[in-house]
């Protein structure tokens, strides 16, 4: 999948569930976060408190969708190590028609499956566990987008093994053209990801977000 052409698939049109009341712009407070476009647009979600707990920036979500081309209708995507599930309910609001929530931590595992609940979001379904054996249970070959975003915390003391781990998950679950997100507290330089068997498509910084979009260097799209 390259970024602005995505499929259409028959499962594109599924219900929208209720209406979420939206509340006024501005940054979320902390213990929430705000989906910041797509048809819950505005809606601000509770999240779960854990230790370390570091939810995508909007400017930084903002960026991301841009890169994915806004309208995510019809995409299957993996959003793993969900935390707030930020990324991934902000790609169900965009029109994904599939999107699986990955977390460990009991208590932001009720938190996302409370909001999935709120909002009504009958596309979207959560798994409990560990992310990479979660990961290896998905079917192959299928995903439009895999989201990675580690705690920050995890990759510092696992180094780059965290990383290099979830990567090499992802690749198994793309379908052609399928892209990774990478949020990271360093860049990862082309000729590192390209050890690894991915093409850096786009690169952020934001304060001590480094956000990495990437291609798989033998899984072009078609």
């Amino acid at each position: 999948m390259a970024p602005r052409d995505r499929p259409r698939t028959a499962g594109d049109r599924r219900g929208r569930g209720p209406a979420v009341t939206a509340r006024p712009r501005g940054p979320a407070p902390s213990g929430e976060v705000r989906i910041i476009g797509g048809r819950w647009r505005r809606s601000r979600l509770p999240v779960g408190q854990a230790p370390g707990l570091r939810p995508t920036p909007d400017r930084v979500r903002e960026t991301l969708f841009n890169w994915l081309g806004q309208d995510l209708m019809g995409c299957r995507c993996v959003d793993a190590f969900a935390g707030s599930g930020a990324l991934g309910f902000e790609a169900a609001s965009r029109g994904a028609a599939e999107v699986v929530l990955i977390e460990r931590v009991p208590a932001l595992l009720a938190a996302l499956r409370a909001n999935a609940a709120r909002l009504g979001a009958q596309g979207v379904r959560i798994v409990g566990g560990d992310a990479l054996a979660a990961l290896a249970a998905l079917p192959a070959g299928v995903w439009d987008v895999v989201f990675l975003d580690p705690p920050f915390d995890d990759a510092r003391h696992g180094g780059e093994r965290v990383y290099a781990a979830a990567l090499q998950a992802a690749a198994r679950l793309l379908r052609p053209g399928g892209l990774v997100y990478l949020e990271a507290p360093r860049a990862w330089a082309p000729d590192e990801v390209a050890a690894l068997g991915w093409h850096l498509h786009r690169h952020l910084r934001a304060g001590a977000v480094h956000a990495h979009l990437l291609q798989a260097a033998d899984n072009p799209a078609p």
